[in-house]
């Protein structure tokens, strides 16, 4: 049955709302025989290709002048998709990766409460209602996503690193490390939105993000 194949769903960008069923290779490009045509100048002739196979859809950067990125990672070979998984053409377009049309997001509807939101599963960030583009790296998203869980609630240095490095890499992280992902990311918070502070230093207890109301 057509639903049941996997889809390949446009958020931000000029393709938003569109959809495409990945039941045979997808070429994603600005040339017009591309099966996704993005017309934009960032986006190469020919920019990506996603690919069924009996592993599952691979996606591929095809040597395009801006790149690709997969979770906020710029992709430097195929990788196997993940439901949920974000992927963004150049800076232009933003899609998400479902493996079924049931856990299709709604496309005009953002999450509602603080003004900083976070989507775990297709890894989203809105501040003030603009989606952050492009997405977080997988570090500063990990890095966000347990602050934010904390609500407000100060998160201990050590288990910061923990939960970004992971237990068997975080073993001789340094404070300096910690602390340039942290301004990484509170610039990237900044494009969207410069007058507040939502990550703050705790002196001597840790990190706490603040997060006012909508």
């Amino acid at each position: 049955m057509q639903e049941d194949y996997p889809l390949l769903v446009a958020q931000d960008g000029p393709l938003k709302g569109q959809r495409w069923q990945l039941n045979q290779a997808i070429v994603v490009g600005r040339d017009p025989t591309c099966d996704v045509v993005i017309t934009d100048r960032q986006v190469s002739r020919f920019h990506a290709r996603l690919t069924s196979t009996s592993e599952g859809v691979i996606l591929e950067d095809l040597g395009s002048k801006n790149g690709t990125h997969h979770n906020g990672t710029s992709l430097t070979a195929p990788v196997v998709l993940q439901d949920g998984d974000s992927i963004a053409i150049a800076t232009t377009q933003q899609f998400v990766f479902l493996v079924s049309d049931a856990t299709t997001p709604l496309m005009d509807d953002t999450p509602s409460g603080g003004r900083l939101m976070v989507d775990l599963k297709s890894r989203r960030v809105w501040i003030n209602h603009q989606q952050l583009v492009p997405p977080l790296s997988a570090q500063q998203f990990k890095l966000l996503w347990m602050l934010y869980e904390s609500k407000g609630e100060v998160v201990t240095r050590p288990d910061l690193v923990t939960e970004v490095w992971g237990g068997d890499q975080s073993v001789g992280v340094s404070d300096q490390a910690l602390d340039a992902l942290i301004r990484r990311l509170r610039d990237r918070i900044a494009t969207l939105d410069p007058d507040h502070q939502y990550i703050n230093t705790i002196r001597g207890h840790g990190i706490r993000l603040d997060n006012p109301s909508a």
